[in-house]
């Protein structure tokens, strides 16, 4: 991330009004939900805020835009739960279960202890120039999309739909990359509720913190953020991490949204107990916006927003049957004044291939390439 980006993501972090981190804290202010939220503000014009008195003014400067961005950030965990305090945070110890030679990059199998009582799968892949003795890689959290037979061996090209083998291609291309199991798929079950979650969703983004912790203790790592990827589940899941955990400097999300108010058209049948957006393994608690889905207190268009001044691809295909290209493209025009006010008017960019849900390879190519300059 250059110099001047980064310094203002630092800005907004210091006012304690995004989610902190980066050291072995998280800023209370990102930790705690309160209990009820005055009425949400638009979910497309990005440029309001509250004052001190709860008047809505115009956002012109940064600090502003830190006011809003706080609201936003305190909306998702009234929805998610909160995201995990320094209680949660023991150390790693990542564990080796298996090694393959995959050619340019050697595959592990691990575990890593993301919190007490839960231990998270995932494969870490290791370039081998990345090994030599003083050799540091760029690192990449690659998120799944949902394969229930599985899960994240998808991505490291073991099975499963094809162009879903992002880790392994950019483990080819000298990237250490890490794939962390999503709760409730595959082989990974843990006990959401028993670990006091309120939905899967938070479990993901902390076990996906959590794997940056990995990373982070990495010899072979280089300093100074990580990307993320992922299609469908793993492209909103890379976005939710990405808004709590600003080490991730660069994101690019395939498939994997549109406004909540448009997604299957607000088709009720969909706001259902575990119907879409409403199961255990996403969050619950959307249904208690069915019918009045308007509600809802955060959205893709301010959390994309709440991404900035972090490049960011989408990738939208025109046939995508789950999320509608025309949808994101009122997201993004939603977020471009807020990348504009950050300074970083071009980090925001879509891209609609004619596709159906899926992440061709010129999509592809092109977020590598954004993952690569951050």
């Amino acid at each position: 991330m250059p110099g001047s980006r980064r310094a203002l993501l630092a800005t907004l972090l210091a006012t304690g009004l995004a989610a902190r981190v980066s050291g072995r804290t998280i800023g209370k202010a990102a930790r705690q939900a309160p209990a009820s939220s005055p009425r949400r503000l638009d979910r497309l014009d990005l440029l309001q805020y509250r004052d001190d008195a709860d008047a809505v003014r115009p956002v012109t400067t940064p600090a502003h835009w830190a006011r809003r961005r706080a609201e936003i950030v305190r909306a998702m965990q009234e929805v998610m739960g909160p995201l995990p305090g320094p209680e949660k945070r023991v150390p790693v110890e990542m564990q080796v279960l298996d090694e393959a030679d995959a050619g340019t990059y050697v595959r592990r199998a691990i575990t890593y202890q993301s919190e007490p009582g839960s231990r998270t799968p995932a494969w870490l892949l290791v370039p081998k120039a990345a090994l030599r003795a003083g050799a540091t890689a760029r690192a990449v959290l690659c998120l799944h999309p949902t394969d229930a037979a599985i899960g994240h061996d998808v991505v490291v090209g073991l099975g499963g739909r094809p162009n879903r083998a992002y880790a392994a291609e950019l483990a080819e291309r000298g990237v250490v990359t890490i794939a962390p199991s999503y709760p409730l798929l595959a082989r990974y079950q843990p006990d959401v509720r028993g670990l006091g979650y309120q939905s899967g969703t938070m479990k993901a983004i902390w076990d996906n913190v959590r794997a940056i912790d990995v990373l982070e203790s990495l010899p072979f790592v280089a300093p100074g953020g990580v990307g993320a990827i992922g299609h469908s589940l793993g492209g909103h899941n890379a976005v939710y991490t990405a808004v709590f955990d600003t080490r991730v400097d660069a994101v690019v999300s395939s498939c994997g949204l549109d406004l909540y108010v448009d997604y299957y058209g607000g088709d009720p049948k969909v706001w259902q107990p575990e119907k879409g957006w409403c199961q255990l393994r996403y969050m619950p608690r959307l249904l208690d916006y069915a019918g009045r889905l308007q509600d809802i207190p955060f959205d893709f268009a301010e959390m994309i927003g709440a991404l900035a001044p972090r490049p960011c691809f989408i990738s939208a295909p025109l046939r995508d049957a789950n999320f509608r290209w025309q949808s994101v493209d009122r997201i993004v025009a939603a977020a471009r004044p807020v990348y504009a006010l950050l300074g970083a008017r071009d980090a925001l960019r879509v891209e609609h291939p004619d596709s159906d849900h899926d992440f061709p390879d010129a999509m592809r190519q092109q977020g590598y390439a954004v993952l690569g300059r951050p």
